[in-house]
């Protein structure tokens, strides 16, 4: 039997104690995250479908708000369609923003008012000008975020709702970070993004937080999932089909087996 050196045990007592003695230091709120609020969303269920005032709404949050840092890579204008906004309203959404194209005739890229055919441009031209203008972190793509996080729409709407200023008593907070409480580990470099009159809803809506976290997490939804409208509809008339496929045949085979008796 090998013999461990008696430096060696001292050494792993003293890292063992030093582990318990900083898990006690630690508030029990700054290592848990609370369960995620769950939310009424139109969409949820077999035959859920999107609501497109709250869609509308929620681009309009995204687009005033959420687009200053984050882009939404995988969206075309044309896409916006679905949303229930017309062709012309498309185009002119699409007008309101500059995409580079190019190069000209001269080897030049250049800047020119968009087109429905165009993806949503971001606010960076690269990963490395994102960090560069937010203290090195990277604002994530929201087009794929619900999908990308554990609890999808109800963890963007928690998100949202969950920061707190001043941060919990005994909480220790690294400068620069924002307290949140459903945010992992509770530091999060983005800034509260949404306050209370934040944007003027088209509809008349009042923007309340959790109006406008709402409508952005339902948005979002849309973004990574825009056919769960037509996926619902299938699902629904081939479950119908399924019905009356099972009708059929249990009759087919009443009469078929009745002679037998």
């Amino acid at each position: 039997m090998t013999l461990v050196p008696m430096s060696r045990l001292l050494l792993a007592a003293a890292g063992l104690a030093c582990l318990l003695l900083c898990a006690a230091a630690v508030p029990s709120h700054a290592q848990e995250t609370p369960p995620l609020p769950h939310q009424e969303w139109s969409f949820d269920g077999v035959f859920g479908t999107y609501d497109k005032a709250a869609l509308q709404r929620g681009f309009q949050v995204y687009k005033q708000i959420c687009s200053a840092c984050h882009p939404v890579k995988h969206l075309y204008f044309r896409d916006l369609e679905a949303l229930g906004y017309t062709p012309d309203q498309v185009k002119a959404i699409a007008v309101s923003y500059q995409v580079t194209d190019g190069p000209n005739d001269q080897g030049q890229m250049y800047q020119r008012p968009g087109r429905p055919s165009d993806p949503i441009p971001g606010p960076f031209p690269n990963d490395e000008a994102a960090r560069a203008a937010n203290g090195g972190a990277l604002p994530p793509d929201l087009s794929m975020i619900v999908k990308a996080r554990d609890g999808g729409p109800d963890y963007v709407y928690a998100l949202m709702n969950g920061f707190k200023n001043p941060p919990p008593a005994g909480f220790s907070l690294t400068p620069g970070k924002y307290y949140n409480e459903y945010f992992p580990g509770h530091q999060i470099s983005m800034p509260p993004p949404l306050s209370d009159g934040a944007v003027t809803f088209a509809d008349g809506t009042k923007s309340t937080v959790p109006q406008m976290a709402h409508d952005v997490a339902t948005f979002l939804n849309w973004a990574s999932e825009p056919n769960l409208d037509t996926r619902h509809r299938v699902g629904a008339r081939v479950f119908l089909f399924l019905i009356v496929g099972v009708g059929i045949f249990y009759a087919a085979k009443r009469k078929i087996w009745s002679s037998a008796h």
